[in-house]
């Protein structure tokens, strides 16, 4: 499928999509989010493809919306539009996602990297969201999001300053996985999505539902889900596959089923 502003590369069992917009540093207009968030859709019913790599390339991630394409729009348009809305196929991502981020990752842009499962943060990268600074508070999760990776006083000072924070920053607070050279952010991030594809695919499924769900609800009700799930998983192949080859002491071939 061609894309005007993404690039999309399949190296089976992953995939990498690059934000393709340099000239205006990967800013998130509709049409980057209708070919993103289409993307992902294609991908997470695609049997062969089993975790993505998210990146904006080696300069910068992304740093944000399009301010000139919403800066005369009134709040019936936003409704109507429902710009932020449009990003539940990412949030809704059933396979592991991993943002590989370098330089800029501000407003929108965060709040994707955000969105991911893993972060693998170049050292020049930058995290921040700047929308007090434009008259509006974060609209795609950056309020939720967070509290809940770096707690409530460090967002606070994220959220009323506008005032991004370095990449190991970023690593201090929780915020990313790890820092890396900014050349070798994006073939971590790959070699990353390669090591977790080689997992079961149910199960890595499952899994990550089970942790989103824990930000989700009262403990005893997260218990109750990973209960069910674990025993769920006792119907597969996978886990007949998984523990004969613990056994045999070889490596295990997952299907996904």
């Amino acid at each position: 499928m061609a894309y005007e502003h993404i690039l999309v590369e399949v190296e089976a069992p992953i995939a990498i999509i690059t934000l393709n917009r340099p000239k205006v540093l990967n800013a998130l207009s509709p049409g980057l989010i209708g070919e993103l968030t289409g993307a992902l859709s294609q991908f997470d019913a695609d049997e062969s493809i089993r975790a993505v790599v998210l990146t904006g390339g080696p300069k910068v991630f992304a740093a944000g919306a399009d301010i000139g394409d919403m800066a005369e729009q009134g709040p019936v348009d936003q409704l109507l539009r429902d710009q932020t809305g449009r990003w539940a196929p990412l949030a809704g991502f059933k396979k592991p996602l991993i943002a590989a981020v370098n330089g800029y990752a501000l407003g929108g842009g965060c709040e994707v990297a955000l969105m991911c499962d893993v972060i693998v943060a170049g050292d020049t990268a930058r995290f921040g969201q700047p929308e007090i600074n434009l008259g509006i508070i974060p609209g795609a999760g950056g309020t939720q999001r967070w509290p809940r990776a770096a707690g409530k006083y460090v967002a606070m000072e994220a959220m009323l300053t506008g005032a991004p924070i370095t990449a190991h920053r970023a690593y201090e607070i929780g915020l990313v996985n790890r820092v890396v050279p900014a050349e070798m952010t994006v073939e971590v991030a790959k070699r990353l999505a390669r090591e977790i594809a080689e997992k079961a695919p149910l199960a890595v499924r499952m899994a990550k539902e089970a942790v989103l769900k824990a930000f989700e609800t009262p403990l005893a009700e997260g218990l109750a889900s990973e209960r069910k799930s674990f025993y769920f998983l006792f119907a597969t192949e996978d886990q007949k596959e998984g523990m004969h080859a613990f056994l045999e002491k070889r490596k295990g071939t997952f299907k996904g089923r």
